[in-house]
C-alpha cells in the first residue's frame, strides 16, 4: 500500500493555454489522500484539494457489446498522455474459475503504465479501468482486461458510504459443473453451477 500518492493535473485541465508548443509542459503536482482500496477488484479510491476539475462520465458496461471500438488512455511505460484502441473481445471474462470477479477483455494495446486508466467508448463515457494484461514477453499481447464500470461504481459508493467495501455472503460455495465433477454424480446436465 502506497504511503504517499502524488497526482499531476495537465495543463489543459487546469486551463492553461499552451500556446505554440507541440510538447505537454509542466502542470501541478498535488497530494492525494488515499479515501479506500478494494483488493478484489484492485480499485483505489483518492481525494485531491481541487474542485471545478473536468472529468469523463462512468457509463454502463451492461451496454457494452463484443466488437464495440474502445480506447485506453494511459502512461504505458511512462508515456505520458498516450491512448491506444480496438475492440471488446469479451465483456464478462472470468480468469480463474468460480473466481467471484470479471473483467472486459479487449485487444487493446495495454502496458504498464495503463494500469488504472480508463477504458472509453465512442461516446467519451468510462466502460471500464485498465487492470492487467495477459502477457509471456511482459508487454501488450492484445490480452488486456478491464474492471467494468458498474463495479467501479459500486466499490465507490461502498467505500464513499461505509470506508469500504461490503460483499454480501451466504453459506454456500458455488462451482461451476463440469463433465469432470458430473460424471462422479451421475448427472445428466454437464453444465450449469453446483451449490
Amino acid at each position: 500500500s502506497a504511503k504517499r500518492v502524488l497526482v499531476r493535473l495537465s495543463p489543459q485541465t487546469l486551463k492553461v493555454p499552451a500556446g505554440d508548443r507541440i510538447l505537454p509542459t509542466g502542470g501541478d503536482i498535488v497530494g492525494a489522500q488515499v479515501i479506500g482500496v478494494d483488493h478484489e477488484s484492485d480499485i483505489a479510491i483518492l481525494k485531491i484539494n481541487r474542485t471545478g476539475l473536468p472529468f469523463l462520465e462512468l457509463g454502463s458496461s451492461d451496454e457494452v457489446f463484443q466488437g464495440q471500438m474502445v480506447f485506453a488512455l494511459g502512461s504505458p511505460l511512462g508515456l505520458t498522455n498516450s491512448v491506444s484502441f480496438g475492440v471488446i473481445s469479451t465483456v464478462a471474462r472470468q480468469l480463474e474459475r468460480d473466481h467471484p470477479m470479471i473483467y472486459i477483455q479487449t485487444d487493446v494495446a495495454v502496458n504498464p503504465g495503463n494500469s488504472g486508466g480508463p477504458l472509453v467508448n465512442t461516446r467519451g463515457e468510462i466502460i471500464g479501468i485498465n487492470t492487467l494484461i495477459y502477457s509471456q514477453s511482459g508487454g501488450s499481447e492484445c490480452l488486456s482486461f478491464s474492471v467494468p464500470s458498474n463495479i467501479v461504481k459500486a466499490v465507490y459508493n461502498q467505500i464513499r458510504t461505509f470506508g469500504r467495501v461490503r460483499r454480501g455472503v451466504i453459506d454456500v460455495m458455488p462451482q461451476t459443473l463440469n463433465p469432470i465433477i458430473a460424471g462422479p454424480l451421475g448427472l445428466k446436465t454437464q453444465w450449469g453451477v453446483i451449490l
